[in-house]
């Protein structure tokens, strides 16, 4: 059976009247399904071997978790814009991965540079795992590593930058808990991290009788001095990146009434002071704490649209970065759907009236690139809908809107 030439015949102006024998013609048919199976296989299959020099790189491996935990350095989410450089570490489903080099190129399927690499996985393992095949993965499960970042002070603003006329409105406080309870003392990195307008010795008087500070004495452990910033902002910041990790207790004050304390947060010290180092310089909005990592992750940031489509019949359709920049070049000015049984209904309808199915006509496409929630975007004109030969032809206009990503 030749589906195609069975389509076009159907498929003409009006396209089709409904019967059991024709939409038997949508479904995959035997040789459909042989051609299927005939596809080129990759002649050569990653695989994991052990690394025989291991020990040239796992100081490497170890210095980066200790970069990460001191907040140095933060994970990345990719994208297809990214790219993948020799010598930058990687995580992909949990692990540390060196991409240690990238052999000869060769041009992948969607376009892009592909070619075998050289990994090391910090478990003493390395693979040859495609390019294109390791950037899906990060892309889908994993992170790129940051550059190494200086480390952050310890306050936001010492001694010798206050000025005259700078207002010193208060401090943020870290406090860990000498509590004897087991819950309490046995729990690593546990801080409680406040704002006061009064110093901090004054703020924790009496700590041993209050549940904000779990009925217990505390330590300071780090006092950051605010000049000129708005202090419960910076401190209501700093509380969001960290609200996943927040601890919830139940403590009873000396009168026996039940007390739910907030303000203690699970995290390493240096990733606070990274977060409140954030603040300082305005990148914090670009960040997250990742709880599984111990380190601050850098997130993307997808435009807002401002673009009106109220009354306008848009057609979202995904579709691959390479393409998708050839048509916010100019140069791409076609964009091709096929038409098979699983898209009929998308791209075709029955008209009631008739029995007979016709293309559905849309004003503009929304093509977006890729599948991840966060994503580069572009709503498109469309002058001209067609079918020819079993393909669905969209004649593209003018471009409405272009929604980007920052970092």
């Amino acid at each position: 059976m030749d589906i195609k030439k069975e389509l076009d015949d159907i498929l003409n102006d009006p396209l089709l009247e409904i019967s059991d024998k024709e939409k038997s013609l949508f479904e995959i048919p035997s040789d459909m399904k042989k051609v299927q199976g005939e596809r080129n296989q990759p002649d050569h299959y990653a695989q994991r071997k052990v690394c025989e020099d291991f020990a040239l790189y796992q100081s490497g491996f170890e210095q980066i978790h200790r970069d990460l935990k001191l907040g140095k350095r933060s994970l990345l989410k990719t994208s297809k814009t990214d790219s993948m450089v020799e010598g930058r570490y990687y995580v992909v489903d949990g692990q540390l991965l060196l991409l240690q080099r990238i052999g000869k190129y060769i041009q992948a399927a969607n376009g892009l540079k592909d070619g075998r690499t050289r990994c090391i996985i910090e478990n003493g393992t390395e693979t040859d795992i495609l390019l294109q095949t390791l950037r899906k993965n990060v892309m889908a499960n994993g992170y790129a590593v940051s550059d190494t970042q200086e480390e952050t002070e310890k306050s936001l603003m010492n001694s010798d930058s206050v000025l005259e006329g700078d207002q010193e409105t208060g401090y943020i406080y870290v406090l860990s808990s000498l509590s004897q309870e087991p819950e309490i003392a046995c729990q690593k990195d546990l801080y409680k991290i406040g704002f006061t307008t009064h110093s901090v010795e004054e703020r924790i008087a009496g700590a041993a009788d209050d549940p904000t500070y779990l009925m217990s004495p505390v330590k300071i452990v780090a006092t950051y001095r605010i000049i000129n910033m708005n202090s419960h902002v910076l401190e209501t910041l700093l509380h969001h990146v960290l609200d996943a990790v927040q601890m919830q207790f139940s403590i009873k004050d000396r009168s026996g009434n039940l007390c739910h304390p907030k303000e203690w947060y699970v995290v390493p010290l240096p990733v606070i002071n990274a977060i409140i180092g954030k603040i300082n310089d305005g990148s914090i909005t670009n960040y997250t704490y990742n709880a599984q990592q111990q380190c601050l992750e850098q997130t993307v940031v997808k435009e807002r649209s401002t673009f009106n489509t109220k009354g306008m019949k848009i057609l979202t359709l995904n579709i691959k970065k390479v393409y998708f920049d050839r048509i916010m070049r100019g140069e791409k000015t076609i964009e091709y759907r096929e038409l098979k049984q699983t898209t009929l209904n998308k791209y075709t309808y029955v008209d009631e009236a008739d029995g007979k199915r016709y293309l559905r006509r849309y004003d503009a496409l929304r093509l977006c690139v890729g599948y991840h929630r966060d994503r580069e975007s572009a709503i498109v004109g469309v002058k001209n809908i067609l079918y020819h030969k079993g393909v669905v032809e969209y004649h593209l206009g003018r471009i409405f809107e272009h929604i980007g990503l920052s970092k």
